[in-house]
């Protein structure tokens, strides 16, 4: 039996709205801005992402288009279609629409302080280390932070991209996820798991003892994750999802590639327009350093730097090719 021939309706559904979550982020395109290029109100794209209300083919057909998503999109509505269809072929009734999901707990409500993102390549591997100064402004004790992981190897090419991921998907081991909170390990679980788009809950306790962010404290929390070249395009992109008071990116390439930067912001109202400042730019210990940062950035921005190594044209040419 194919795996999905094992889906159920409501693991079909998440998958979807899942699919629908990655290539908006890929796109770096707000619900909103996704909601009027596709001729609905914008609620319906947040309900439909979030799982409250369940897929259709219209919605299916005009977010694959709209984001230019290779009929990724279009096979999970198929995958729901056929679910919803065994389902009903075997006299059971199709589930309600699944439950508003709090995303941390009733009442709670985080700042980020300060968010820092440093990406180091070593020539072959991707690590990716973020850290970020929460702070609960709510009423509430949060027990859990919900961060994504989502990879493009060929943003322009996403028939190529979804090819690739089916072939070589990301895997947990890869990744080697790790997450700290005040030095104690934290424990995670995954609520998305995609070929190249994963969704996990990052929990403040381990098997020694529980750590909440308790209201009117503040904690740093770090996790890092590595993602070999051939699954990482040359761009990273940071989504402001959250209140977020200062924002900062740096990316450190060795020298020998003679790496370059740009970047673009895209904010609700505007498309892609490049950052207002540039990249800082230091070499220390062989690695050439980047840094960008800015303060206050606006709910829903999202800022994308990208780079190319110019000492290794041949590779810029055939970046359809798996190394």
């Amino acid at each position: 039996m194919d795996a999905h021939d094992a889906l159920t309706v409501e693991e079909a559904a998440a998958n979807f709205a899942a699919e629908i979550a990655y290539w908006r982020e890929v796109r770096g395109m707000p619900k909103k801005a996704l909601a009027e290029l596709m001729g609905f109100h914008p609620s319906y794209v947040s309900h439909m992402e979030s799982g409250r209300h369940k897929p259709t083919a219209d919605f299916a057909h005009r977010a694959d288009e709209t984001l230019n998503a290779g009929k990724a999109i279009w096979r999970r509505w198929n995958e729901y279609e056929a679910a919803r269809t065994r389902q009903t072929t075997a006299a059971a009734a199709v589930p309600a629409a699944r439950p508003t999901e709090q995303p941390y707990a009733t009442g709670s409500a985080i700042v980020v302080e300060h968010d820092a993102a440093r990406l180091d390549y070593d020539g072959g591997h991707y690590r990716l280390t973020m850290r970020r100064l929460l702070r609960n402004t709510g009423t509430a004790p949060i027990t859990r932070y919900l961060i994504r992981i989502s990879v493009d190897r060929y943003p322009g090419d996403p028939e190529r991209s979804n090819a690739h991921y089916r072939t070589h998907p990301l895997t947990w081991d890869e990744l080697a996820l790790t997450a700290t909170c005040r030095g104690e390990v934290m424990r995670w679980e995954a609520k998305h798991d995609r070929d190249a788009f994963k969704e996990v809950w990052l929990l403040f306790d381990n098997d020694q003892g529980r750590f909440p962010l308790y209201p009117g404290d503040s904690v740093w929390i770090e996790y890092a994750y590595t993602v070999s070249d051939t699954k990482w395009g040359r761009w990273f992109q940071r989504a402001v999802r959250l209140p977020t008071e200062h924002l900062e990116v740096v990316l450190a390439f060795p020298v020998a590639l003679d790496p370059v930067v740009w970047g673009t912001e895209t904010s609700m109202t505007a498309e892609a327009s490049p950052l207002p400042s540039a990249p800082g730019r230091r070499e220390e210990d062989g690695m050439r350093v980047f840094t960008w940062s800015t303060g206050r950035p606006a709910l829903h921005a999202r800022y994308r730097l990208e780079w190319r190594f110019r000492a290794r044209p041949e590779q810029d040419v055939k970046q359809g090719e798996f190394k």
